[in-house]
């Protein structure tokens, strides 16, 4: 690994801005400080009048997934390339095991497509069933294999669903072995109610798609699986927060005191649900996730939420699937493949549209993109901090930088763009990783296989006496 010296920039972290040069080596950052001086055969980076921040981590994305009869356009290099491209050095993607499939199994078959991969990354683990198969795995990943964090899906029925039994087994399971429990809320037997309903009304085509899953369906989901941690004592972290009632539920939760964390999506931060009525079907679709884009007012109140830190990270729940792929559900909204993509677009989306309009500062920034994710999930400060012995994962980032965003210039495999014509001022201008340009100035360096696996050790102290006070708290049977 070549030694690097970015020169002249201002270091943003979480915490705080001042003006440093970065020097790396061996993938480290070596150093940081005024006036640093470059090591013999070192590669120099103008960063005057630019932020040298840590490297974007996306902690949602599904690369390579087989899903809904088919199986999404970027695969472990392509999705990866794609977020360097944008200044993402991380991902944290998802193992879903198949109904009945051993945790074990899914988690090798992931790995093996990850080995592509040119960026770091690590995996949540979904689970989808239970039985005493599952507890066991569940602890062998977490023990052997760095899984710190298992994700439960409260919707998709007849497919990876989990009911209220799987979940209670599972938090409780999580809050043994120190790992925190992550829910997809949404109420799947209402979705599976609505669909047939608004199918039966003669809605056939995508506008039907947001109108199966109205805001109460994701706040109900938010609300329980919020109520079922707090029970069991164990924090809860709530993906893709879209609307107000979800939001609502993880900032009264915590209020009260609970450990309850809300992530949410660039793309539910600037498009609303107007998408779905678009006369093009091709168009329509293409915007079919889950949850859908939500009507404009909630926008606002997921902006607040983030300022007010009741909502701690973004996103992208980067899942892309081709105009073809969308086809399957032409006749049938609910036969769409959910997924949109953004990647790539992510941190220029959120720095213009936050940090440009006053909602963020730069600080913030950092913190919404790449602190708190590593924080949460036990990697920080290796990863989400510009510090000596941190990983070299770094973008400088120009604020005068313009892009118009566009299917036709994205790096990702995907064939539409969510943010299609959307001009960002904010860009990165170089993105390194472990100490690497693999993005200079519009030229992606990416390499296949370059990434690494990160493993995510448990979290100790903090779960193991919440568990010794549930248990010292718990009243004592009463003999009869």
């Amino acid at each position: 690994m070549s030694n690097l010296l970015i020169r002249g920039g201002t270091v943003v972290n979480a915490d705080r801005s001042f003006r440093a040069d970065v020097l790396t080596q061996n993938g480290k950052i070596a150093a940081v400080g005024e006036s640093l001086q470059a090591p013999a055969g070192a590669t120099v980076v103008d960063a005057g009048g630019q932020y040298v921040m840590p490297g974007g981590i996306d902690p949602h994305t599904h690369m390579q997934l087989p899903f809904m009869g088919t199986v999404t356009m970027d695969d472990f290099f392509t999705g990866t390339a794609a977020g360097l491209a944008g200044g993402n050095t991380t991902i944290i993607d998802f193992v879903i095991p198949n109904p009945k499939q051993p945790l074990m199994e899914a988690y090798q078959t992931w790995r093996g497509w990850a080995e592509k991969a040119a960026g770091d990354y690590s995996f949540h683990v979904a689970v989808t069933w239970w039985d005493e198969s599952v507890h066991r795995d569940m602890g062998t990943l977490v023990h052997s294999e760095g899984v710190n964090s298992f994700k439960h899906f409260m919707a998709y029925k007849n497919a990876i669903m989990c009911d209220d039994e799987t979940l209670v087994n599972s938090f409780k399971r999580c809050l043994e072995l120190g790992a925190m429990p992550t829910v997809h809320a949404e109420n799947g037997e209402l979705v599976f109610l609505l669909q047939r309903e608004v199918a039966a009304m003669g809605i056939k085509g995508p506008e039907g798609h947001p109108l199966s899953r109205p805001p109460m369906v994701e706040g109900e989901a938010a609300n329980r699986a919020i109520a079922i941690a707090d029970v069991l004592n164990v924090p809860i972290y709530v993906v893709h927060v879209s609307c107000v009632e979800a939001a609502e539920s993880i900032a009264r939760a915590r209020a009260r005191g609970q450990r309850v964390y809300g992530e949410v999506l660039a793309g539910h931060l600037v498009i609303d649900d107007s998408v779905y009525r678009h006369p093009d079907f091709a168009t329509a679709a293409a915007h079919v996730m889950s949850p859908p884009f939500r009507p404009k007012g909630n926008q606002e109140f997921l902006w607040r939420g983030l300022q007010a830190g009741n909502l701690h990270t973004t996103a992208t729940d980067h899942c892309t699937f081709c105009a073809a792929q969308k086809a399957a559900g032409k006749d049938d909204f609910a036969k769409i493949p959910n997924g949109c993509g953004g990647v790539e677009e992510r941190l220029a989306v959120i720095w213009d549209e936050g940090v440009n309009t006053g909602r963020l500062t730069p600080s913030e920034f950092v913190a919404i993109t790449s602190a708190n994710t590593a924080k949460l999930f036990n990697i920080y400060p290796q990863k989400g901090s510009v510090s000596v012995g941190a990983d070299a994962d770094l973008v400088v980032w120009d604020p005068a930088g313009t892009k118009t965003l566009s299917a036709k210039t994205q790096h990702s495999k995907g064939d539409f763009n969510i943010f299609e014509g959307r001009t960002v001022r904010g860009i990165p201008s170089h993105t390194v990783s472990q100490g690497e340009p693999v993005f200079v100035q519009g030229d992606l360096r990416a390499v296949q296989g370059k990434g690494r696996y990160l493993k995510r050790p448990a979290f100790g102290p903090n779960f193991a006496a919440a568990k010794l006070r549930a248990e010292t708290l718990a009243p004592t049977a009463v003999k009869r």
